[in-house]
């Protein structure tokens, strides 16, 4: 069992509002008449925990959660090939949480990387959870 509180029927949107990305994602989220948790992780800290379980329910390593060609990236890390171990992706996505390749949306059980605002609108569409429409909770 995970760390990260998954419920039936829930959304939540995992974000930096350091990115334009991050921004336009939230825009959308904002428009949308769904219940939805965001959470700003410039202000709100994931544990090391709830970034590898973010990146096993995506299937994917830590490393492919950063965007190695942000400049914020590029200025600490200039070698060709990279070479971290997780301890070291999670505390360049601490430190650096702009450099988080997309947004992440968990709706119900399932974790997306959303790579482009409008990735959101087609992860929702196509869950039928039947969500309540409220206004979206920032947090």
């Amino acid at each position: 069992m995970g760390i990260i509180s998954k419920h039936k029927n829930s959304i939540k949107l995992y974000y930096s509002s350091n990115s334009s990305l991050g921004k336009q994602t939230l825009a959308y989220v904002t428009q949308s008449k769904k219940e939805i948790l965001a959470i700003d992780l410039s202000k709100t800290k994931l544990t090391g925990t709830q970034w590898i379980e973010i990146a096993e329910a995506l299937h994917t390593p830590l490393s492919s959660l950063v965007n190695q060609n942000h400049p914020d990236f590029t200025q600490n890390y200039t070698e060709k090939e990279i070479h971290l171990s997780n301890e070291d992706w999670i505390k360049v996505l601490h430190k650096n949480p702009e450099v988080l390749k997309g947004s992440i949306l968990m709706v119900n059980n399932s974790f997306y990387l959303l790579e482009t605002p409008t990735d959101f609108i087609k992860y929702l569409e196509s869950d039928s959870a039947g969500l309540n429409p409220q206004k979206p909770f920032i947090n």
